[in-house]
């Protein structure tokens, strides 16, 4: 028993440190180069872009350029450490590939790209909820065998009452 304890600490140990281990290199790419995060990674026109970056390190301002919507600024996030900027993709843009390209003193230069899609998808996933086709049917049916159940514990609830007395 005491083995197991042991072993399920350890799991948790190893598991904890692998879940820190992505927020502890977020500012390095696989081969130590810094990166930025863009959300949404896939856009359409009129969509509003967020750039994440931790790459500035203590600087508190960065200045970012996208291809297709120009220059934006990076202001202090909040979490210590990250740039956050904001800017729009202008309406009409096509659908292509766009590079956003952000600078912090004294020589740190990053580049990244994003997606830009035709249209962002709209309204609900078809999962079978709204206005049932042949209705009146199904909904026949649903109330004759729910009554018939309703009825089925009246006559069962009297019976036991009655066996119960006698």
């Amino acid at each position: 028993m005491r083995s197991t304890r042991i072993g399920a600490g350890i799991c948790l140990a190893v598991g904890f440190l692998a879940l820190a281990a992505p927020a502890a290199g977020a500012a390095a790419g696989p081969s130590g180069e810094q990166t930025a995060r863009i959300s949404p990674a896939k856009a359409s026109p009129g969509t509003q872009i967020t750039v994440r970056t931790r790459a500035c390190g203590k600087e508190t301002y960065g200045k970012g350029t996208s291809e297709v919507a120009g220059a934006f600024h990076l202001f202090e996030g909040d979490h210590k450490g990250e740039l956050v900027g904001v800017f729009e993709i202008p309406k009409g843009t096509e659908a292509d590939a766009d590079t956003v390209t952000l600078k912090c003193p004294p020589r740190i230069k990053i580049t990244e790209t994003y997606r830009i899609v035709d249209r962002a998808p709209t309204g609900a996933v078809d999962a079978g909820f709204g206005a049932p086709s042949g209705g009146s049917t199904q909904l026949a049916a649903g109330s004759v065998l729910l009554a018939g159940a309703v009825a089925g514990g009246v006559v069962r609830m009297r019976r036991r009452t009655a066996a119960a007395r006698g």
